[in-house]
This record gives structure tokens, sequence and C-alpha cells, in this order.
């Protein structure tokens, strides 16, 4: 069998060492990016094709032949803009691809989502997360993996004041994150990265939701 990777938002924190993580994996014969740019990697078995999300009917074919489409979109509402353009990246966006994949008879979509995705969320954020989370259950994959990691760990393109002085304080504070605590520690974007492909690889059917804690543990090798 030919297994075929496509990585939407392969830029990103996530996307980025998982696009690494399938080149250097020798079970994948190749690797589809779908992306805005190009990503300042070559490799034999990368194939780049920059794309305009707002049309990305027009590029269905690129979901042909694909074993499983690995979803890293995201952003922040700051830098989005507007609810409205957050919900874009983050509901839209992910929603539509998997359409094109189901159409294409893709078997497995896994996507990054958030800690605390749900519908009845009063976080505008959360809640977002939760109906893109839906959406993808109702396209009814045959294998669907919905990755709800707490703060990511990693060295983004865009500095996020936020972010960084959270990510100093988790740091310190992880050896205390044991018990009911261990849900909330920050996880690097690697191992989220590794915990995807893993699962993948597993060729796991039905609907599948990975915490945080568990995040860690499957994506540590």
């Amino acid at each position: 069998m030919t297994r075929i990777a496509l990585v939407l938002g392969a830029t990103g924190l996530v996307g980025r060492a998982l696009t690494e993580d399938l080149l250097r994996e020798g079970k994948w014969d190749e690797v589809r990016v779908l992306g805005r740019r190009p990503l300042a990697l070559t490799h034999p078995k990368l194939r780049q094709i920059q794309v305009d999300w707002d049309r990305l009917e027009q590029y269905s074919e690129q979901f042909s032949g694909v074993y499983a489409v690995f979803c890293c979109l995201g952003t922040t509402i700051k830098q989005a803009g507007s609810q409205k353009q957050f919900e874009r990246v983050d509901l839209e966006y992910p929603l539509a691809a998997a359409a094109l994949a189901r159409a294409q008879n893709v078997k497995q979509f896994l996507a990054v989502s958030s800690m605390g995705a749900s519908t009845k969320s009063r976080s505008f954020y959360s809640r977002t997360k939760g109906r893109t989370e839906e959406g993808l259950i109702a396209a009814g994959f045959h294998g669907l993996h919905l990755f709800r990691p707490s703060l990511l760990l990693g060295d983004r393109e865009e500095f996020r004041l936020g972010e960084r002085v959270a990510a100093v304080l988790m740091k310190g504070l992880d050896f205390a994150m044991v018990g009911q605590a261990a849900k909330y520690r920050a996880i690097p974007a690697a191992r989220v990265a590794r915990a995807m492909m893993n699962i993948a690889l597993a060729d796991t059917g039905g609907v599948h939701i990975y915490t945080n804690e568990v995040i860690h543990v499957i994506g540590k090798h």
C-alpha cells in the first residue's frame, strides 16, 4: 500500500515538527504540504503545494490517494484580527478540508484541537474549537483523531508575548504538575506531532479524542 500523508498548516509549531517527522520516518512514501507559502525544506518525498485557502475546492486532486490528512491549522483571535477571521482559519478551513478528504475516501483524519474544546464553553475560542470537532465527527471518517494539547512549547516564527511568559511559568512548575494537574502541563509541539504520526500509523478506526496527559505519553517515542 502506498502511504501518502497530507499536512495542512505546516508552517505552525506542530505542523512543521510533524512534516519533519513524516519525512524522517521510513513508512511514508510521500508527504504533501498545502500552504500559503513554501517551507524552507527540501526532501525527495516532499511535495509542496501553495494554495488559496478560500478556494480550497480547486485543489481537491491533492487529496486523491492520501492515506492520512493531518490538520494543524490554527491561529489566535489577536493574530487573525477578528472573531470572524479566527473562525475562518480554525473552523471553516478544517471543515472544508475534511469534506474534500471524505470525498476522496481518505481513511484517517487527524486534527489539532485544544484543551477545553466544547460547543457549550463560555469562551469563544474553546466554543469554536468544539464546533470544529463536531463538524469533523459528522464527516464520518473511518478514523478520526482529535488532539487536545495544553500550551504548546516551541519556537514560533511570530512572537507571542503572552504565550512566551506562560511557557516560562509552566516550565518552572512542571515538577508540580501531577495528579489532576497533569492535564495542564505545557507540551512540546514536537511531542504532539509525534503522537499524531504514531496514531496514524496504528490505523485505528472510530472517533478518538486524546487529552493532554495522553498526548504526553503517546508522543514520547
